[in-house]
């Protein structure tokens, strides 16, 4: 893609009514804009315009044939973007947004084919974030966004992670600090007659299920309905490999002697292994939040591997589990053609 006039990426400040507004207008003109989420910092465009959206794609490196998430200001924007519209989603709108869980349901026509990869749903969610919700409220209309970085990378969390991927790729990025969930949103399909997770993230199947019963386990089916639903994702450029909590410190030696090993771990080793440990959380929520900086800065040593250790089973660690099997598959560059995730 060809920088845009000016050749590098305006810096905006998430907590000035000014910057919010010039964001809006960048967007209003075409533009492409970085913000952040409670989950991960997502790349914009206006939602109705296929030739906005489609920027994203250049700017991303990245196939147009996968749908995007359209942000929305609220619940009561839903029938601007959804048609059959089930009595259930607006139980789980008034549950859990602003928050993280995007509804799969059938688009209206004037949603921009570009977002919905040439599907006839669409991913809709409200973000828990104040910077989000005000740039939404200033535009005025809904914002297509995935992940603010390169396609194949690892998710951003924070705006230096967005400026390292899109540095000159795109008009500008809001800044809002640090991501608080660190994770992409829970994707829940409500186009079929029963609901089934796509994509699990902090809202947890027990959480939906307190509300909607039992969810269908079947299989998606081939479509990519919603992003990061292909088998590799968030994928560093160094190999990574996950072994499990008992066998981790024998592995990491294994692997030490062919070459440097960085380890992501919840605890400290036991024993004298050669290589470098870095210390994940213990509790989910924090495991979540940390995970993708951690694996960024694991990638920028440019050892030879990068060994973690397997989260816990269990519905508060489902998220963890599936990025880390993606990104896993995805790694040291195995996945380069086939890689996406959206927030």
């Amino acid at each position: 893609m060809t920088p845009h006039v000016g050749g590098s990426t305006l810096r905006l400040a998430g907590d000035e009514p000014a910057d919010i507004a010039r964001a809006a207008d960048i967007l209003r003109a075409g533009g492409l804009v970085a913000f952040p989420t409670e989950t991960v910092y997502g790349l914009g465009a206006d939602a109705v315009t296929d030739t906005a959206v489609a920027k994203i794609f250049v700017a991303k490196g990245r196939p147009a044939d996968h749908p995007l998430i359209v942000h929305i200001a609220s619940a009561d924007e839903l029938p601007q973007w959804a048609r059959d519209i089930p009595p259930v989603a607006w139980k789980l709108a008034a549950q859990f947004w602003p928050g993280p869980l995007t509804l799969i349901l059938k688009r209206v026509s004037s949603v921009a084919e570009a977002a919905s990869g040439g599907l006839d749903t669409i991913g809709l969610r409200v973000p828990g974030h104040p910077v989000a919700l005000a740039l939404l409220k200033a535009f005025g209309s809904g914002v297509a966004a995935p992940s603010a970085n390169r396609f194949g990378r690892i998710s951003p969390t924070c705006v230096d992670h967005v400026l390292a991927e899109l540095e000159g790729r795109i008009e500008a990025v809001i800044d809002g600090g640090p991501c608080a969930v660190g994770l992409e949103s829970t994707i829940l399909d409500l186009s079929s007659p029963l609901p089934r997770i796509l994509r699990p993230g902090a809202v947890t199947r027990p959480m939906l299920e307190a509300i909607l019963g039992k969810l269908d386990d079947t299989p998606a089916g081939e479509a990519p309905r919603a992003p990061g639903s292909l088998e590799m994702h968030y994928a560093p450029a160094t190999p990574l490999r996950l072994a499990p909590p008992q066998a981790l410190e024998a592995e990491a030696a294994r692997l030490a002697a062919a070459g440097a090993v960085v380890v992501l771990a919840r605890h400290a080793p036991q024993s004298n292994v050669s290589c470098r440990w870095m210390r994940l959380p213990a509790e989910a929520a924090a495991y979540g939040h940390d995970l993708y900086t951690r694996l960024r800065e694991a990638d920028a040593l440019g050892s030879a591997c990068i060994l973690i250790e397997t989260p816990p089973d269990g519905a508060e660690w489902m998220a963890a589990n599936d990025r880390l099997q993606r990104a896993a598959a995805g790694s040291g560059g195995a996945g380069s053609a086939q890689v996406e995730t959206g927030p």
